[in-house]
């Protein structure tokens, strides 16, 4: 039987949100690395994340429901929709880890040093547009 990867992660909980969804509307998956990942985070890009793996014959359903949910408008706790401060845009990438500023640049240079994952980032919102970071005000 031929299997495909739909999606790929660099976290496990938001992998098994996805596989949660997709299991719901009647499509079996598994993930797979997601244990070598889990036990070391490096291993993330050796093994090249942890992958999202269904049945070829399930793909079509699969990805309109990635497209879906991935479409959705991210909103703030009072429901309403995220927008850019700079430009007014709603494309934005949510949980972006950004090392920007002299925390980031300090952890980056410690990092590569050290040979270890970076030891400080900010998860922020980052606009496709203009390229703005920014914290969401709920």
């Amino acid at each position: 039987m031929d299997f495909v990867t739909v999606k790929v992660f660099d976290n496990p909980v938001e992998a098994h949100l996805l596989k949660t969804k997709l299991e719901s509307e009647g499509i079996p998956c598994f993930l797979q690395d997601e244990h070598i990942v889990s036990l070391n985070p490096l291993y993330n890009y050796a093994v090249g994340g942890i992958k999202l793996v269904i049945h070829a014959s399930d793909a079509e359903a699969a990805s309109s429901i990635i497209k879906e949910i991935d479409n959705r408008p991210l909103l703030t706790e009072n429901n309403r929709q995220l927008v850019c401060p700079q430009c007014g845009s709603v494309e934005l990438y949510a949980n972006y880890k950004s090392m920007k500023g002299a925390k980031g640049f300090l952890s980056a240079i410690l990092s590569f040093l050290m040979g270890v994952f970076p030891i400080y980032y900010r998860n922020v919102y980052k606009c496709k547009a203009c390229e703005n970071e920014f914290k969401a005000d709920m």
